[in-house]
C-alpha cells in the first residue's frame, strides 16, 4: 500500500459552490464530444456518507494513480487519501462504523483474460491508519505484516449491505465456486475488521442470498435444491429458522413475494404482485405469513427501490418508475426535497440522509438524460451545496439529447414501451435510426437517465430507439411472460414494429435504419437481419448469442458461466428445449441461417468471455463471410462479456461511428 498523503481539497470538494447554469452551459455545443468523453474511465466514481454524516468517503483518483479511496471531512472541508494501490484500484467500499472503512479492489487497467487475483478485502481507519488485509488475494499484495495463511479465503467477497455499524464487526460472503463465474452457495461470515477474527452464521440448506435486518444482523436466507427456492426467517422469538415461503427459481410465482428490507420495528418489507400484473411494495406479516399493507404501487411498472431509513425512522422509499424518485413519507423531508429541487431544477435529486445524523449534511445524486449523475453535499442547516464529483467531467449537458419513455403497438396489440433518444439541436424528423436492442433478455432495458453508448450515437446525429421487447422485466408479469420462448419469434417482432412505429411518426428516414446490440441484443440484431432484410440496413453485435444451441454446449475448450440449474431448469422454460423445441431452435438460428444475412455487419468478441464464449462468434464470422463479403470482424482477445478496458470501447465505439457512417450516415 501506498503511504498516505494528503489531497488537495479542489480534488474532491474545496467548498466550490454550485452555480446556476451558466450562458456557455446554455448554448448547444457544435463540436461533437469525442468518444472518450463516453467511455473512458472517470476520475471520480461515487461517494457515501459515514453513519454521523460528519464524514464522506469517495471513490477518486489523479492523473497517472489508480483509484483511491479519500475521506473529506465535512466540518472544514478537508480531504485525505486512505487507501490506495500502485498497482490495482480500490472498487467497493462500505462503511464499517464512523471510524472505519471496509473496502475491496479490482483492477481496471486489466481485461477478463489477465486478471490473476481476487478482489480481496481490506479495513482502513478513516484518517489512514490501522490498515488491515482481511481475505486473501492469493498473493503477498499489500500483507501489511499479516499471515496470509490466517486471512479468509480468496473467494471471500464484500457483502453489498450494512453490517451492525456499532461495532468493528461486519458480514462478508464466501462464495462456493465451482468453476469460473458459477456460484453454488453463498455463506455468511461475521468478521472483526481490527483483529480479523471471523465465524460462520448457522443455516438451513444451500444459501443463495441473504438479508441483513435494520440493526445489519442476518434475519433471511434463501436456499436452493435444484429449480426450487426457499426463504427461511430467523425468528427472534426462537432464534431457530422457519420457512416463509418456495417458488421457482427461474421462473418466479406470481403469487409469491421478494424480500427487501427490513424497517426499524423489524417489519419485513417484500415485493409481490399479489394478484395483479405489476409487483407492489408491501409490510409482510412475520406472524402470519402473510401480505400486509401495500405501500408503494407504481402505476404502470414493477415496483423497484429500497427504503430510506435514518435515526431509526422510515423516511421514505426511493423508487424506479420511469425515471428514480422518491416517496417521502417524512414531512420534513419533503420540504427539503423541494429546497434541493429549487436549487437543481429539472433534474432528478436523490438525497441520501445519514444512517444516525450528527449533522445536517446529506448526500446529493443529481442527473437528468442530458446530465451525467453528480454528487453533490447539501447542508440543510446553512443551505450550501457544494459539488464532490461528476461520472463523466468531459459531457457538456447542452450537446446531449433528449430521452423520452414512449410506447407503440405490437403487431398482436400489445404494449411496447422503448426508449427514444434524439439529437441535440431540436431536429426529430427523417432521421438515421439505430434500433439499440438491450441484452439479458429478462431484464429491464433502460430508464429515463444518461445512457453513454444511445447519448454517443445521438451525438453523431443518430436517432436511437431502445424498445422493451416481451419478456423485458419491470413492466409488469403478463409482459415478462409473453416472451417466453420466443427468441427470434414475436420477441424480434416487437423490435421490428418499433423501427416501423418511428417511420410511421416521421421520425425515422426508412432507407437509414440499422439494428445493434450487445448479448442477446447481438441474437436479436443478427435475427433482425434475417427476418426484417427489407428494414435493416446494416447490423452490429457484439458479444451475441448466435445459436442457443450452443449456449447450452460451446465445446470443450471454451467455459461457460450458465450454471448447469439455468440449463436444465431455466433455459428449457423460458428460452427452448433442446428436444421438445428443435425445430423452433432452428430456424431461430443465426449461425444456422447466416446464409440469409446481406446486409453489412459488424462484428465484435471478447476472446476470454464466459457468458457467451468466442465460438458464438468465430463460427457465425465462418459462416457469413461465405455469402458476405461486407463483414467487419474484431475480437479483444483479453476482454470477457463487454468492454472493461477504455482503450477497447473507445476503439469499439470508433467502428460503431465509422461503420454507421458508411451505411446509413447523413451522405446517404
Amino acid at each position: 500500500m501506498m503511504a498516505l498523503r494528503s489531497v488537495l481539497a479542489a480534488l474532491l470538494l474545496a467548498g466550490v459552490q454550485l452555480a446556476p447554469h451558466s450562458a456557455a452551459q446554455a448554448q448547444a455545443v457544435s463540436a461533437r464530444p469525442p468518444v472518450s468523453a463516453f467511455f473512458s474511465n472517470p476520475a471520480f466514481n461515487g461517494a457515501m456518507l459515514s453513519p454521523n454524516g460528519r464524514y464522506l468517503a469517495a471513490f477518486t483518483s489523479t492523473a497517472g494513480s489508480r483509484d483511491g479511496l479519500a475521506v473529506v471531512n465535512l466540518e472544514d472541508l478537508t480531504a485525505q487519501m486512505v487507501a490506495q494501490f500502485n498497482d490495482t484500484d480500490i472498487g467497493q467500499a462500505r462503511w464499517v462504523n464512523n471510524e472505519r472503512l471496509l473496502f475491496s479492489t479490482t483492477d481496471k487497467a486489466r481485461g477478463r483474460r489477465d486478471a490473476r487475483f481476487a478482489p480481496g478485502i481490506f479495513s482502513v481507519n478513516r484518517n489512514g491508519k490501522q490498515f488491515r488485509q482481511l481475505a486473501r488475494r492469493d498473493n503477498q499484495f499489500a500483507r501489511s505484516g499479516d499471515d496470509l495463511a490466517e486471512m479468509l479465503p480468496w473467494h471471500t467477497y464484500m457483502l453489498d449491505q450494512d453490517g451492525p455499524q456499532n461495532s468493528d464487526d461486519v458480514y462478508v460472503s464466501d462464495y462456493g465456486i465451482i468453476s469460473p463465474g458459477i456460484v453454488v452457495s453463498v455463506d455468511l461470515v461475521r468478521l472483526n475488521t481490527r483483529n480479523g477474527t471471523w465465524q460462520g452464521v448457522d443455516h438451513p440448506g444451500t444459501a443463495q442470498d441473504w438479508l441483513l435486518d435494520h440493526n445489519g444482523e442476518p434475519r433471511l436466507v434463501e436456499t436452493r435444491d435444484k429449480n426450487v427456492s426457499t426463504i427461511h426467517y430467523l425468528d427472534p422469538a426462537t432464534a431457530k429458522w422457519r420457512v416463509l415461503a418456495s417458488s421457482d427459481t427461474y421462473a418466479g410465482d406470481p403469487q409469491g413475494f421478494t424480500p427487501l428490507a427490513f424497517g426499524p420495528d423489524g417489519a419485513l418489507y417484500v415485493v409481490a404482485n399479489n394478484g395483479s400484473d405489476h409487483s407492489k411494495l408491501y409490510r409482510y406479516d412475520l406472524q402470519h405469513n402473510k401480505l400486509g399493507q401495500n405501500m408503494v404501487a407504481l402505476d404502470g411498472f414493477d415496483f423497484k427501490g429500497h427504503l430510506i431509513i435514518s435515526n431509526n425512522k422510515l423516511l421514505g422509499v426511493r423508487v424506479n418508475a420511469d425515471a428514480e424518485g422518491t416517496a417521502w413519507l417524512d414531512p420534513a423531508m419533503e420540504a427539503l426535497q423541494q429546497k434541493v429541487n429549487t436549487k437543481l431544477p429539472g433534474m432528478v435529486n436523490l438525497i441520501t440522509p445519514p444512517k444516525a445524523p450528527e449533522t445536517p449534511w446529506v448526500l446529493v445524486e443529481s442527473y437528468s438524460d442530458k446530465q451525467p449523475r453528480r454528487y453533490l453535499v447539501y447542508n440543510s442547516a446553512t443551505g450550501k451545496m457544494s459539488e464532490v464529483g461528476n461520472m463523466a467531467p468531459a459531457i457538456k449537458a447542452a450537446a446531449m439529447g433528449s430521452r423520452d419513455l414512449v410506447y407503440y403497438k405490437s403487431r398482436d396489440g400489445l404494449d411496447i414501451p422503448a426508449w427514444l433518444t434524439l439529437p441535440a439541436g431540436g431536429q426529430d424528423k427523417n432521421l438515421p435510426l439505430v434500433v439499440l436492442v438491450h441484452g439479458g433478455p429478462f431484464v429491464r432495458g433502460g430508464s429515463w437517465d444518461w445512457r453513454a453508448d444511445a447519448q454517443f450515437l445521438a451525438s453523431r446525429g443518430y436517432a436511437v430507439l431502445e424498445p422493451e421487447f416481451r419478456g423485458s422485466t419491470g413492466y409488469g408479469y403478463a409482459h415478462f411472460r409473453a416472451g417466453w420462448k420466443q427468441w427470434g419469434l414475436k420477441m424480434q417482432d416487437d423490435i421490428a414494429d418499433g423501427a416501423r412505429w418511428a417511420i410511421a411518426r416521421g421520425t425515422a428516414d426508412a432507407r437509414r435504419i440499422c439494428i445493434a446490440g450487445a448479448s442477446y441484443g447481438g441474437y436479436a440484431t443478427l435475427m433482425g437481419l434475417i427476418n426484417d432484410p427489407d428494414l435493416y440496413r446494416c447490423g452490429i453485435n457484439w458479444v451475441g448469442v448466435t445459436d442457443i444451441g450452443l449456449m447450452y454446449d460451446s465445446g470443450w475448450r471454451y467455459s461457460s458461466d450458465l450454471s448447469d440449474g439455468w440449463k436444465q431448469y431455466g433455459m428449457p422454460q423460458l428460452v427452448g428445449d433442446l428436444v421438445q423445441d428443435a425445430a423452433q431452435l432452428k430456424a431461430t438460428s443465426p449461425l444456422l441461417r447466416a446464409a440469409d444475412i446481406k446486409q453489412p455487419l459488424l462484428l465484435a468478441y471478447g476472446g476470454a468471455d464466459v457468458r457467451v464464449p468466442l465460438p458464438h462468434g468465430l463460427k457465425f464470422r465462418d459462416a457469413v463471410r461465405k455469402t458476405n463479403a461486407q463483414v467487419e470482424w474484431v475480437e479483444y482477445e483479453e476482454e470477457g462479456h463487454g468492454w472493461s478496458l477504455p482503450q477497447n470501447r473507445i476503439d469499439f465505439w470508433t467502428r460503431v461511428e465509422k461503420f454507421l457512417d458508411r451505411h446509413i450516415g447523413t451522405a446517404h
